[in-house]
């Protein structure tokens, strides 16, 4: 089957762009992207303005480049500035279209980002989800199917793999977490500093967080964006924290998923999904708290053969679950169907 998938030619989008390869099928990209442009303005227009005018910019590209493909099916990774009109003429191919989102457009955190997304759901002949709420929220906003799938990891993207000592040195870390400021992660990270947690930050926009003076000495850089450089850096670390975002109403990220994959130890929340993911404490540890956070991150860093046993045992639970892109990105193919 050709598939138009317009999404952003990198990160995990390119990951699942590929795994529709693995699986059998053409697959031509088109990154609305490369025409808006990745600057701290076009985030800025797409939160506080909802992408306004998109549709005038890069609508006739993105058609013209999606009829070119001749395509069988499109696919739409998030498309937070795709428009209702912009679909609607898509629709003009006679072929179904289906949308797919790890963001939550429904929980108001991203400002207006997803304004354009929302009023175009209607138009799409499936959406897929990965929360639970989200399934009666895109019926009540007018999506005529919607599935749910859980997040995946990538097959290839996060296999373990051998960290070159040279890199493994220069990312080397006790407890690391690896992502962006969000506003109740500051003093959640602040708390496990003031219980003598030896922590790692790697990530964007740090310094708006109001803690910023206790977090600026466990600041290592910018978010580790490049596949082999976010692989180094789970591989690197002793300890690696996946934490949540309230505004998101996660249960479970992508990263719940891909540090155990790649063979690092998964130090997360204690929700449903993640019990429902790992056996806390032996494939898995979780926590309620920063407090409880704290006290099994030392106490894990003081006994080394129970951190591997666990770390190991999480591996090997992640392959068994097999939440991975291709059989994912093949179950929201057959949803079609259903």
């Amino acid at each position: 089957m050709r598939i138009a998938y317009i999404g952003p030619a990198h990160g995990t989008s390119v990951h699942r762009a590929h795994a529709l390869e693995r699986i059998g099928h053409q697959v031509s990209i088109i990154d609305p992207w490369a025409w808006l442009g990745h600057s701290k303005w076009t985030a800025r227009w797409l939160h506080h303005a909802g992408g306004l005018g998109t549709g005038l910019l890069i609508g006739g590209r993105l058609w013209r480049a999606t009829q070119a493909s001749r395509p069988d099916l499109i696919w739409v990774d998030q498309g937070p500035f795709i428009g209702r009109s912009v679909v609607r003429r898509l629709r003009t191919l006679g072929v179904p279209i289906v949308n797919y989102t790890v963001d939550n457009p429904f929980s108001g955190r991203d400002g207006r980002r997803f304004q354009a997304y929302l009023k175009a759901l209607p138009e799409y002949d499936l959406l897929a989800v990965v929360r639970e709420p989200n399934i009666a929220e895109a019926k009540r906003a007018g999506a005529r199917k919607v599935t749910q799938v859980w997040r995946s990891a990538d097959e290839i993207a996060h296999a373990p793999r051998a960290i070159d000592p040279a890199v493994r040195q220069r990312l080397a870390s006790e407890v690391a977490f690896i992502g962006t400021w969000m506003p109740e992660r500051g003093p959640f990270l602040a708390e496990l500093i003031a219980r003598g947690v030896p922590l790692s930050i790697w990530g964007d926009r740090w310094h708006k967080a109001r803690e910023w003076p206790r977090l600026r000495s466990h600041w290592r850089g910018p978010g580790l964006y490049d596949g082999e450089g976010y692989a180094a850096g789970i591989l690197s670390a002793r300890i690696c924290l996946g934490l949540l975002s309230e505004g998101n109403r996660d249960l479970h990220t992508t990263r719940s998923l891909e540090i155990p994959t790649l063979g690092g130890l998964l130090c997360a929340e204690r929700t449903r999904e993640h019990l429902a993911l790992y056996d806390d404490g032996r494939e898995a540890v979780l926590w309620d708290d920063a407090v409880e956070c704290a006290e099994q991150c030392l106490a894990l860093l003081a006994d080394e053969p129970r951190r591997r046993a666990i770390a190991a045992a999480g591996h090997d639970r992640a392959l068994r679950n097999n939440h991975f892109n291709e059989p994912v990105m093949q179950r929201i193919l057959d949803a079609l169907l259903i």
